[in-house]
């Protein structure tokens, strides 16, 4: 199972919200970390496990519960 959860619409432009106020106060570190609660896009995901690997995309950090919903358990495995 892959970190992250799945998230409503009005989450997501809750944590979008909170990643401008932080970068724009210059947090961008924190910014980022926020960045990655939200789910990453199946398709990114998927490209950066092509591109990058499995272990890149496992160590980035990202919320991957939507390509996992999208492309099943166990998907960085095939």
């Amino acid at each position: 199972m892959t970190q992250g959860r799945l998230m409503t619409f009005e989450e997501k432009l809750a944590i979008d919200a909170r990643y401008i106020e932080l970068d724009e106060a210059g947090r961008h570190e924190e910014a980022m970390e926020v960045a990655k609660t939200r789910p990453l896009s199946p398709a990114l995901a998927m490209v950066l496990k092509q591109r990058l690997g499995k272990a890149w995309v496992l160590n980035s950090g990202w919320n991957l519960a939507e390509a996992e919903a999208k492309f099943g358990q166990g998907w960085l495995d095939t």
